[in-house]
């Protein structure tokens, strides 16, 4: 290859230098910056599920006093219906016909429980709730007839003090519920925002390895490149110097031949200059 070839291919290792140096300075500024938003996201990932423990704390302590209700609310109900198997009794002996009262109660709880906990047509809500208002009639009706009897007149009060009870207890219980589902809300919406700052992390942690990973290619690629022209350098420095050596010599090579020349003629006796002279003593002939 000759020189010029060798030089222009210098050249242009050195341009393919200064492009991969640039991309290999481009993509670790794009991987630092990265890093730095995965890092970001994956700490704002740890504030949120403090957060959210913070919030599971408060949502179970509510459900806790509202299970601690629940469970005063049945011992109530227990103590009701041992109450209406009393009534029950005392019914048989002074009246004959009818349902057990017991057994109304617990139908319109059963009637209660089913509209508040079953997904229903409005129609049917309807007659569900015509149909508990009938129960309650009923039921209060059989009471103010068998409540002209004084024992059972008692346990009738004591009944009702009972549910008064157990309603105020409900009342209370369900401020608990409704602040244990602002909670669990709160911490579901939490949960999503997680999720997602969690995806947005991994997207930004792939594209931090795949930056660095073609950064590191460059830079592979620069090492390779930087040999190259190293040896390039050798060669061509190599290159020069032997073509300078052959210049000296063909100087000199025509230094001799013309001092040989004015020598012949020194020893013809013709007259020779004095540039002559000193091109005999360069080239050693006197």
């Amino acid at each position: 290859m000759t020189l010029d070839k060798l030089e222009e291919r210098k050249e242009q290792l050195e341009k393919e230098l200064q492009e991969y140096i640039e991309r290999r300075d481009q993509l670790n500024k794009a991987a630092k910056e990265y890093r730095a938003k995965r890092d970001q996201l994956n700490q704002e990932v740890r504030d949120l599920i403090a957060k959210a423990k913070e919030l599971k704390a408060k949502r179970d302590e509510y459900n806790a006093k509202a299970r601690e209700l629940k469970a005063q609310k049945n011992e109530l109900y227990k103590e009701i219906d041992a109450l209406y198997k009393e009534l029950d009794k005392l019914r048989k002996s002074i009246d004959r016909g009818g349902r057990p009262l017991g057994e109304i109660e617990r139908e319109i709880r059963r009637l209660e429980f089913k509209q508040q906990t079953s997904v229903l047509t409005i129609e049917k809500e309807r007659i569900l709730v015509e149909r508990i208002a009938r129960l309650r009639r009923e039921l209060e009706e059989r009471k103010r007839q068998l409540e002209k009897h004084e024992e059972f007149k008692k346990l009738i009060a004591r009944i009702r003090e009972l549910k008064a009870k157990v309603r105020e207890i409900h009342q209370e219980m369900m401020k608990y519920v409704e602040e244990a589902d602002k909670y669990h809300e709160e911490m579901v919406k939490i949960f999503s925002e997680v999720d997602q700052k969690r995806k947005l992390a991994d997207e930004m942690h792939e594209k931090f390895l795949e930056s660095k990973k073609e950064a590191d290619r460059c830079h592979a690629e620069i090492l390779r490149i930087r040999r190259d022209i190293r040896d390039l350098d050798k060669v061509i420095k190599a290159l020069k110097a032997r073509m300078a050596k052959s210049k000296e010599e063909k100087e000199r090579e025509e230094l001799i031949r013309k001092a040989k020349e004015i020598y012949e003629m020194f020893k013809r006796g013709e007259k020779i200059e004095t540039e002559d002279l000193l091109l005999l003593q360069r080239a050693g002939l006197i």
